[in-house]
């Protein structure tokens, strides 16, 4: 593997994804709906973080594949709710209609439903299957669980709904950006660090990372909203400006966002230096982030 994200780890991210939908029990018309969404590509940007912690730290890919694959149930679950008429109302996603313009709003909702219920099924079931290494299947399932959670992701939409219209300042953008996209990429990584067996001091390491590049994904997709293409992200963009959210390019500007997103990267590396060249591949991901096309 040569990267984070090289064709044969996302192949078997793809693979595994597949399979827990086609084990689950779920009524077909549920499974399909869920299938739609979850196996329709993408970046796979939180599996890949997981895995790739994992692997710095000398775990196993396949210990850290049930939590890795939770993640990316957990954040596809967030987009098919989040494109719904009463939160974002997009009718893309990935290049096609999103999953309410082709299931309805119902089976939409009781998809994304089925697919949070399902990532914790799939990281407790884990617990129980590896008696001895319970312990750290439950700790991450508690990290995914607090990042996905009413102190994270979802505390985070939340904010970005009420403040929507609102004037705010950089501690109100920080305060919705480390919630609402970067709690889950804090939980990538750290349950990953934790199947592997990390230590506090690299636990530490990792979760300050993790918060900065968090930052800087955000960043960088309030920056692409306005300077990218719909070709290259996949759906709609300018809604933000279109509905007045406090974004890093509403509130800075262009110029002012791609500064800040700069200075944020330069603190990612930063939080990196105790791995020394195991984090040579988390490195080079913060900085093809800051200059992303999608």
């Amino acid at each position: 593997m040569n990267d984070i994200n090289s064709r044969g780890r996302l192949k078997r991210i793809e693979e595994s994804l597949k399979a827990y939908i086609d084990n689950c029990c779920a009524p077909e018309r549920l499974k399909e709906s869920m299938g739609y969404s979850l196996l329709a590509g993408g970046k796979r940007l939180r599996p890949m973080l997981c895995l790739e912690a994992a692997s710095m730290l000398g775990g196993s890919e396949e210990a850290a594949m049930p939590i890795a694959c939770a993640l990316e149930m957990i954040h596809t679950y967030s987009l098919i709710h989040d494109d719904l008429p009463c939160m974002d109302d997009d009718d893309m996603r990935r290049g096609r209609p999103s999953n309410h313009k082709v299931f309805g709003e119902g089976n939409a909702v009781l998809a994304g439903d089925g697919l949070l219920s399902l990532a914790f099924e799939t990281m407790l079931n884990e617990g129980d299957k590896h008696i001895a290494k319970a312990p750290r299947y439950y700790e991450a399932a508690a990290e995914v669980a607090r990042g996905a959670g009413v102190s994270g992701m979802v505390a985070g939409q939340s904010l970005d709904l009420e403040k929507t219209g609102s004037d705010g300042d950089i501690a109100l953008l920080e305060a919705i950006q480390t919630r609402k996209t970067g709690a889950m990429i804090e939980a990538a990584l750290c349950s990953g660090a934790i199947i592997a067996g990390a230590e506090k001091a690299e636990l530490d390491a990792i979760r300050s990372f993790a918060k900065s590049y968090g930052k800087l994904f955000q960043i960088t997709d309030d920056i692409l909203d306005v300077a990218g293409t719909k070709e290259n992200m996949g759906k709609t963009l300018g809604k933000d400006a279109e509905e007045n959210k406090l974004t890093a390019v509403t509130l800075l500007g262009l110029d002012g966002a791609r500064e800040y997103a700069a200075r944020v990267l330069n603190e990612a590396k930063r939080a990196l230096e105790i791995f020394g060249s195991k984090a040579e591949k988390l490195l080079e991901l913060s900085e093809s982030t800051l200059h992303r096309t999608k």
